[in-house]
C-alpha cells in the first residue's frame, strides 16, 4: 500500500496550530533536522514495513528528541493523528486521541519503552487497545515495575 506521509513543512505548520489551540507555548525550533530525518526514515519500508511501526517510530521520536522548544508531546499526538486521518484509519483516531496524552507523558518520561509503545499502537489500529493484558503491561511500566498500590 502507498502510505501518505507528512512533510517537515507540514509538521512545522501543524506544530504552530497545535500550540496555538492547546494553551500556548513557544513556537521555537531546537533541532528540526531530527524531525525531518524521522519523517523521511519512516518512509523506508525495509526499516518500518507496517503502518503501526511507522507511527510508533514517529510518536516515540517526536516525544523524545525535543525538536521544538515546547509542545513535543503534543506534536507527537497531532502528527500521528494526522497520519491516521490521511491514511484512512478513521475508526482508530478516537481511541488514539483518548489514550495518547497519557501515553505520550510516559514515553517522554522514559517509563514506556518503544517496544511497549509499538504494542499499544498495534492495539489502537486493530481496535484492541482495551485489552486487559496490554493495560497491565502499561500499568507495570508506568508504576516502575512496582505492582503494589
Amino acid at each position: 500500500m502507498a502510505w501518505v506521509y507528512v512533510t517537515v513543512e507540514q509538521a512545522i505548520e501543524i506544530h504552530g496550530k497545535t500550540v496555538e489551540v492547546s494553551g500556548g507555548g513557544s513556537l521555537g525550533q531546537l533541532d528540526i533536522g531530527k524531525l525531518d530525518a524521522v519523517l523521511q526514515h519512516i518512509q523506508n519500508d525495509d526499516y518500518y514495513p507496517t503502518f503501526d511501526a511507522k507511527l510508533t517510530h514517529l510518536f516515540f521520536c517526536a516525544c523524545k528528541f525535543h525538536c521544538f522548544e515546547d509542545g513535543n508531546k503534543r506534536i507527537a499526538i497531532t502528527l500521528c493523528a494526522q497520519m491516521l486521518l490521511l491514511n484512512g484509519y478513521l475508526r482508530s483516531i478516537n481511541a488514539f486521541i483518548r489514550e495518547s496524552e497519557n501515553i505520550s507523558y510516559h514515553v517522554a518520561a522514559g517509563n514506556i519503552s518503544k517496544e511497549l509503545l509499538g504494542e499499544w499502537m498495534d492495539a489502537v489500529l486493530s481496535g484492541t487497545e482495551d485489552s486487559e493484558a496490554l493495560k497491565l503491561k502499561i500499568f507495570h511500566a508506568i508504576s516502575g515495575g512496582n505492582d503494589t498500590l
